[in-house]
């Protein structure tokens, strides 16, 4: 049998058989039957706009691999820039290779502070933390001109480098600025998540310092939300790179569409919702409100995911190991029980309803200290190596630039009405 699929005309009887190549056929094919016509697909939900050999997301069977590599695998296993490196480069780095990464994006993380302070003293104080980092990450472009020469690898290779090294200084300094607190150099003998505790936290100690527990769990987040294929933030690098923007601007683009609650606001609402709920012993009544259609119940589901989330696994163990350090959140006895709960009812696990990584994901950001307004800062973080990785893989691609047709809904064709007359 012929890996392929036949469509009819049925306005001519004319028929056309189309190839099925990864799960995927041309739509360009299709023209040759049917000129003019344009499949109608507004979120892009069944729309396969990239041909990617990054992430491979199975969703009904709650896989995900980074390169081929299962996520369980490098998150107990390796680290966020070993994970960064991969995402970029395509392999698992050498010995020497990582040492040299890792150097290079130490070194880098520095930003100038002139341009730092005169970014952030534009805007009011109280400015939400993600909005000064979008701004900051496009100013950035200004900063680095030679970035806008695109085709030279290396010197794309070098604004790989230096984003992924700014961003958690940028990142911190954001926050320290929205919370009235002085910014603190980054400390190149720290590994990359201490360090970027470091800038958050470090007050007048000469010297930060934390349980290898807490860095390591940080670690472990950043290394799950590396990268997720075309997500919503990834496709908009993806459209603003495809017009040849400088990497500053293209990845200003993915933070606002991160910016955005339906994105990247999940795990904050995962923790408004348990707030809300109060105690454990109100967990079976807000279910069968949730049943009901009075609320909803937040962390469960996924736009790709109909199986468990294989981060939310991993997630949860990391809690636990957490918790062990900084004592136990009473909101996690209510997150155990709402997942035991919700997962003993027909009524979700026939929707397919699972937890996904943000039902665990607040509780320990909220442990280690980070306020819910930096919660989305914590997610573009380690995105960037992702958005750049996409970035890289498209341009190398020779992709066209992203231009989507529409089906035209307005009013037909009428004269110009004078002022006066209307």
């Amino acid at each position: 049998m012929s890996e392929s699929i036949t469509i009819t005309d049925n306005r001519t009887g004319e028929s056309l058989e189309i190839p099925i190549v990864d799960g995927g056929v041309d739509a360009a094919e299709w023209r040759k039957l049917v000129p003019g016509l344009w499949f109608f697909d507004p979120s892009f939900s069944t729309t396969a706009a990239a041909s990617s050999a990054i992430t491979e997301l199975d969703g009904e069977n709650g896989i995900l691999r980074y390169r081929g590599y299962p996520i369980e695998q490098l998150a107990e296993k390796s680290t966020f820039l070993e994970v960064a490196y991969l995402l970029i480069q395509g392999e698992l780095p050498t010995t020497d290779q990582l040492a040299s990464w890792t150097h290079e994006v130490t070194t880098h993380t520095y930003v100038h502070d002139d341009f730092r302070k005169r970014v952030f003293d534009a805007y009011h104080y109280d400015a939400h933390p993600m909005g000064l980092l979008t701004s900051s990450v496009a100013g950035l472009s200004t900063f680095y001109p030679e970035a806008k020469e695109i085709d030279d690898p290396d010197i794309r290779m070098q604004q790989i480098i230096r984003l992924i090294a700014k961003m958690p200084t940028l990142a911190a300094s954001a926050y320290r600025f929205s919370i009235g607190m002085p910014y603190v150099f980054p400390d190149n003998d720290l590994d990359y998540a201490t360090n970027f505790l470091s800038m958050m936290f470090k007050v007048a100690e000469p010297r930060f310092e934390c349980p290898e527990a807490i860095s390591r769990a940080l670690d472990i987040l950043f290394i799950l939300h590396a990268d997720h294929e075309q997500n919503c933030s990834t496709t908009a690098a993806r459209v603003v790179g495809s017009s040849h923007a400088d990497p500053y601007s293209t990845i200003a683009a993915a933070c606002a569409a991160l910016y955005g609650p339906r994105h990247g606001g999940a795990n904050e609402a995962v923790l408004r919702m348990l707030k809300g709920i109060g105690s454990y012993e109100n967990v079976e009544a807000f279910i069968d409100s949730v049943k009901h259609g009075d609320g909803r119940l937040m962390g469960f589901g996924h736009r790709v995911y109909k199986h468990y989330d294989p981060r939310a696994t991993i997630i949860k163990k990391a809690a636990y190991e957490v918790f062990d350090v900084t004592g136990q959140n009473p909101l996690l006895d209510i997150a155990l029980k709402l997942e035991e709960v919700a997962l003993a009812d027909d009524y979700f696990v026939s929707r397919k309803l699972y937890p996904n990584v943000d039902f665990y994901s607040g509780l320990i950001y909220e442990a280690l200290g980070f306020t819910k307004e930096i919660f989305t800062v914590l997610f573009a973080i380690p995105r960037t190596a992702g958005w750049l990785s996409h970035w890289s893989e498209m341009l190398e691609q020779d992709s066209r630039i992203a231009r989507p047709r529409q089906l035209y809904s307005g009013v037909g064709v009428r004269d110009y009405v004078d002022i006066a007359d209307r």
